[in-house]
């Protein structure tokens, strides 16, 4: 399921540290740490005509994220939300649009890994592209196993939504290679962690069930796919769950900003049970849900 260039977004203006640049000159310096150590946090935001779904929670990780990783002159949320607002005015958009939030540790006063080198602040890019949601639900997706196990906390944070995201690319080459849409990602035990792109869900006798986030980013879109269960009475649970498990499934499901929700139906070459009506009925309750999570900026 390889994204496709959009001709709409040829001209679109992106935002560079307070200038907007057209796509062809946006770029951040080569001492910046994103470029010498891949040293930056980032976030996912998708648009709606409504607003920008759950837009403070998002912010809230990318600051967190950078003040846990000791950024120093992190912008404030509304600096960054400006910074948004102006962006996408300038490209027109308000509805149908991917915007990739990346907040780096700034440019370095010479090339090296130490932290003191960075003198300048952050760096913060505004990147919105018109984007189609990157599963169709109707097909749903194929995953294979990978190899690559998830970062837990013991190694390098996954609560930190880091752009340090090379065990993640590895997997879904895996994944390609063996002709499969995605890579699911195992924690240092051997119990399913999530996909290379997006938490996982999985149904049993009704029942619900996702990994602890143990292994795995706590997504914001699971985050309201666990909420809206318990809002509904649908019994929902974390616990730890082997790949036996969810090949064996009423349903498997994967959840993610840019992609809401879709059926994964197949696992390491196995089928896995679909209620395609079932899956229906909690997008349903999802949508209706959805205009109350935007925020207008």
């Amino acid at each position: 399921m390889l994204q496709k260039f959009n001709p709409k977004n040829k001209d679109i203006l992106v935002y560079v540290n307070g200038e907007l640049l057209h796509r062809d000159k946006a770029a951040v310096s080569v001492f910046d740490s994103i470029v010498q150590n891949g040293d930056g946090v980032w976030e996912g935001l998708r648009v709606y005509p409504q607003g920008i779904v759950c837009l403070d929670k998002h912010l809230s990780r990318l600051i967190e994220g950078a003040h846990a990783l000791a950024y120093e002159k992190i912008p404030s949320k509304e600096f960054i939300q400006d910074a948004i607002k102006k962006t996408l005015e300038a490209n027109g958009m308000s509805d149908d649009t991917h915007i990739r939030l990346t907040l780096t540790r700034g440019e370095k006063i010479t090339s090296g890994m130490d932290s003191r080198l960075n003198q300048s602040g952050c760096s913060l890019i505004v990147l919105a592209e018109w984007k189609k949601k990157v599963y169709d639900f109707s097909s749903g997706i194929r995953a294979i196993s990978s190899s690559i196990r998830r970062s837990i906390p013991q190694y390098l944070d996954s609560k930190i939504h880091h752009n340090n995201m090379m065990s993640l690319v590895v997997a879904k080459i895996q994944a390609n290679i063996s002709g499969y849409d995605a890579a699911v990602m195992l924690d240092d035990r051997g119990f399913v962690a999530e996909l290379n792109d997006t938490n996982l869900f999985m149904v049993k006798n009704k029942n619900f069930f996702t990994p602890f986030a143990h292994a795995c980013l706590p997504g914001i879109t699971r985050e309201t796919f666990i909420l809206l269960f318990k809002e509904n009475n649908i019994s929902i649970s974390e616990r730890d769950m082997s790949l036996a498990e969810f090949i064996n499934a009423d349903l498997v499901f994967a959840t993610g900003t840019n992609g809401e929700i879709t059926p994964v139906t197949e696992i390491d070459g196995r089928t896995v049970a679909c209620d395609k009506s079932f899956l229906i009925e909690i997008k349903n309750l999802f949508e209706k849900k959805l205009p109350l999570l935007c925020e207008s900026i």
